[in-house]
């Protein structure tokens, strides 16, 4: 499983779901929303059809909402193992406090993948403040999320 806000998705995403696909059979994309994290642009439920809509390509990728906790939501899909994305050191130190919780919590393990280094400089933050002051962030997303995008720009 891989949990995440996706708010939006961006291309360093679909790496890791790319990555992810090539070493598992199966891969669960789960849309989450942390309270962590300003509302952001989009609900779940469009996170969803565009997280859908970018991974088609992907035959043993699925798309899932999840409320509450990853761990919970990794129980109800019959997952044992986490996939998180380490773009520096700065998620490194997050990604690994997390790993020890989840395994604490829900004997979930956490695999650690490193996107390529064209897309370790991309967040869904920096995307959002683009976007919001009109910027162009087609470089930075997949098509469906530029459409999305323009249509709250304007």
């Amino acid at each position: 499983m891989f949990p995440g806000s996706f708010d939006p998705a961006h291309i360093g995403h679909l790496d890791i779901i790319s990555q992810a696909s090539s070493l598992f059979d199966e891969v669960i994309v789960a849309v989450m929303h942390n309270p962590e994290k300003p509302s952001g642009m989009f609900g779940i439920t469009q996170r969803v059809e565009m997280l859908k809509a970018a991974t088609t390509e992907f035959k043993n990728v699925s798309i899932i909402a999840a409320a509450g906790l990853a761990v919970d939501a990794a129980k109800k899909s019959k997952v044992d193992c986490f996939v998180k994305s380490v773009r520096n050191a700065a998620d490194l130190d997050v990604e690994v406090q997390m790993a020890h919780t989840n395994a604490a919590v829900g004997a979930i393990q956490t695999i650690l993948l490193i996107p390529k280094p064209a897309n370790a400089f991309i967040s869904s933050r920096y995307v959002r403040d683009i976007a919001t002051y009109g910027g162009d962030v087609s470089a930075l997303v997949p098509s469906v999320v530029k459409i999305a995008i323009a249509k709250v720009q304007k």
